[in-house]
């Protein structure tokens, strides 16, 4: 039985550092298919989360201000700590999971990234996690 956010997160999630920039993150995301990023420092430790909202957003900008031809060059000189989420809420693997789900539910979470003690990354728990379990459990 799934009882803490370790029996249901993706562990090793996909990721990038910091100083990667946007067009990095871009191609991560449309070749695993994720929609969220979590962003580490050189030290492994997190800080930042990069969602396809934030990345759609800057795309967006970027197109509106310089064109869609600057669109590629632009992306490969955007960091990803210049636009990455800084203001995000982390869990640790031995949170209970209805207190999780229920936190998703009440903010609209579309994730939340997983770390240790030291903050470092170690997994990550999704709103298409909780539906992959919905779905188990209905079949």
């Amino acid at each position: 039985m799934l009882q803490t956010v370790s029996d249901l997160m993706t562990h090793k999630p996909y990721s990038v550092n910091q100083e990667q920039s946007l067009r990095d993150a871009h191609d991560l995301m449309r070749t695993k298919n994720v929609r969220h990023i979590p962003v580490t420092n050189e030290q492994g430790s997190l800080c930042g989360m990069l969602t396809q909202k934030i990345m759609i957003a800057e795309v967006m900008r970027i197109i509106a201000t310089y064109g869609p031809t600057a669109l590629e060059r632009k992306e490969k000189h955007t960091l990803v700590s210049d636009i990455m989420a800084t203001d995000f809420v982390c869990i640790g693997p031995e949170e209970n999971l209805s207190k999780v789900a229920q936190f998703f539910v009440d903010n609209r979470h579309g994730c939340m990234p997983v770390t240790n003690v030291q903050k470092e990354l170690i997994g990550i728990l999704t709103s298409s996690d909780f539906v992959r379990l919905a779905a188990a459990l209905l079949s």
